[in-house]
Formats: structure tokens, C-alpha cells, sequence
């Protein structure tokens, strides 16, 4: 989620109008409310989107992503989503340590009209 905080601080104000950057996670509200809390300060202010609870693996068994050796994580995932609710793009990994780069996700997003 750093990654995404860093991403929207790298969008422009145009690309920020046509952008909404969402996170799933398994943590409740309260732990995703003061996780939120640490990257705002981290990043100044700038992680400013929202940390969704999705305790029930709803998102997560809908978009595929459930890791079963994960402890109820699911694997780190990046998608775009079109206004229409269409997935443009998806990157899905088993290892947490690998996500796309901020480049990568920008060149997608711009494919979006």
C-alpha cells in the first residue's frame, strides 16, 4: 500500500480527477484506520484514499486473489478498473516483496480514456 501512496503523489491533477485509488484488505477498520494513519504521516499527508475491510473475502474471492497459505491475506494485486467496472489490467503476485512499478501502473491508467 506504500507504493499506492507514492503512486498518487506522482499523478498529476488531471490524472488525479480520473483516478480513484482504492485498498482491500482483511484488517478491520480500526487496524486499517491506524495503518492509514502511520503512511499518512509517512507520506505527509498524501496517502489520502481509502482502506476497504473486507473481512468476509468478498472482494477478494471475486477478484481471485485469496492465498490460501496467506492467514486470510490475499495476494498482492494491482487493478484497473474502467469506468464502466471492466478490468483493463491486473497484476497478481504470490510474493509480496514484487508490485509493479509506478511507471507500469501510469502507462496502463493512460490507456483509459
Amino acid at each position: 500500500m506504500e507504493q499506492l501512496g507514492k503512486l498518487k503523489s506522482l499523478l498529476s491533477k488531471q490524472e488525479k480527477e480520473k483516478v480513484q485509488i482504492l485498498a482491500v484488505s482483511v484488517d478491520t477498520h480500526e487496524e486499517s484506520k491506524k495503518f492509514g494513519d502511520m503512511l499518512s504521516k509517512r507520506f505527509d499527508g498524501e496517502f489520502d484514499f481509502p482502506l476497504l475491510e473486507d473481512k468476509d473475502h468478498k472482494v477478494i474471492n471475486r477478484y481471485g486473489v485469496f492465498n490460501p497459505d496467506g492467514k486470510g491475506w490475499p495476494h498482492p494485486s494491482t487493478f484497473i478498473v474502467d469506468p464502466k467496472g471492466v478490468v483493463r489490467w491486473k497484476f497478481i503476485e504470490v510474493d509480496y516483496k514484487k508490485r509493479p512499478s509506478n511507471p507500469q501502473i501510469r502507462r496502463e491508467l493512460a490507456k483509459i480514456k
